[in-house]
């Protein structure tokens, strides 16, 4: 049972010293703050949601007995909507040093302290449903090359806008009807599949009006939504109760396929020194074997076979680059256990190290880890964390 003097906490033996004590306060949802000082980091019990009032209130009983232990700095998250982040900005500049921390970085850097790394530069690939990125834009699908201090922003996934902001995730056939916008333009709506029949065509007008028009439409490069998009055509379901609910179906069913396959194409475009992966070649052969009655089961398993050529096409492109071998893998997405078998499989075949979580979940519950470890090593910089710069 909760004391309000007293929390039970999760102890994590650290590869090296804190230099300053540091609370970090997560995420907004699946949320932990980790309190870190000399060897040691500790995680406060789980807060679902703080949209929660019930979660948030034992969030703020947990922030009041870390902050007993005198930290001199306060991490948190880059998006000003979080409670976490609003909770920090509220705390006195004058007792704490704030530090802003990117999401996606302070996954990696979790599954980095989870696997005992000292500070290294290692390929890192973040992918999960969305988090502020360095660009203001909403970041998903990402590969950096990091250290426990700076990250750089190298390749990630195309970019589309979530129409009506978050009522895409609840409704993910309007993720579904941009990626098929995007591919046939208004010829889409007549392809000949299961999926438009159930479409709401005069919605859809609505929506690509928002679009066209830059209203409630925030450019996404999101993982978590191209497997809701995916699902949403392949399942034939149009809304979901929960986040991933579409995902976690499409994965079930693809497990229950054992031939082997080859996974569908996608385009790799080079921008300076950073790439872009777009998937609409993987979409059109989707609906091609849509139209010609090919079992939902083999077009989910070459689907998740495809994400996981994406991972390793990127990763060795970025170990040509950097020289570096060293490959971890972080987020929610990972939480698919057939993505993950299917990537390391690929990977290890190149020769690649790859660090997966071992005793943390690659959720939001190992953010507030991540950031104040970040925090930890940008301690010298007189700005905090040493940001990514807009692509």
């Amino acid at each position: 049972m909760r004391k309000t003097n007293k929390i039970f906490y999760r102890k994590i033996q650290l590869s090296f010293e804190i230099k300053k004590p540091i609370l970090a306060m997560g995420s907004q949802t699946k949320n932990t703050l980790c309190f870190a000082k000399e060897n040691f980091a500790y995680l406060s019990p789980l807060h679902q949601d703080l949209a929660n009032p019930g979660d948030f209130k034992s969030f703020q009983e947990d922030v009041k007995y870390f902050l007993k232990k005198t930290p001199k700095i306060i991490a948190y998250d880059l998006h000003p909507e979080y409670q976490s982040t609003k909770y920090a900005q509220k705390l006195s500049t004058i007792d704490y040093r704030l530090s802003t921390i990117q999401h996606h970085h302070a996954h990696i850097a979790s599954c980095m302290v989870d696997n005992g790394l000292k500070n290294q530069k290692v390929i890192g690939v973040a992918f999960d449903g969305t988090g502020l990125g360095a660009d203001n834009t909403l970041w998903g699908a990402e590969f950096l090359i990091c250290d426990y201090k700076n990250f750089k922003r190298k390749a990630h996934l195309r970019q589309i806008p979530l129409l009506g902001g978050e009522r895409a995730i609840s409704e993910p056939w309007r993720l579904a009807a941009t990626w098929l916008y995007l591919a046939y333009k208004e010829k889409f709506l007549n392809l000949k599949i299961e999926f438009l029949k159930g479409t709401n065509k005069n919605k859809w007008k609505i929506l690509k009006d928002m679009y066209l028009k830059g209203i409630n439409s925030p450019l996404a490069s999101s993982m978590g939504r191209l497997f809701d998009a995916v699902a949403s055509i392949v399942l034939e379901k149009y809304e979901a109760r929960f986040e991933a609910e579409l995902a976690i179906e499409l994965e079930k069913i693809a497990k229950s396929y054992k031939v082997e396959v080859r996974s569908y194409e996608f385009r790799l475009i080079k921008d300076k020194d950073a790439y872009t992966l777009d998937p609409l070649p993987m979409f059109k052969q989707i609906i091609e074997d849509l139209k010609r009655k090919v079992p939902r089961e083999k077009i989910a398993y070459r689907f998740h076979l495809t994400v996981a050529e994406m991972i390793k096409m990127i990763c060795l492109i970025l170990r040509k680059e950097s020289k570096i071998n060293k490959v971890v893998l972080s987020g929610g997405v990972f939480q698919n256990n057939l993505l993950l078998l299917q990537t390391l499989d690929l990977l290890y075949k190149e020769g690649f190290k790859v660090f997966i979580h071992k005793n943390l979940s690659c959720n939001d519950s190992g953010i507030s880890l991540g950031q104040a470890i970040i925090a930890n090593f940008s301690v010298a910089s007189p700005t905090g964390h040493q940001r990514d710069p807009a692509p």
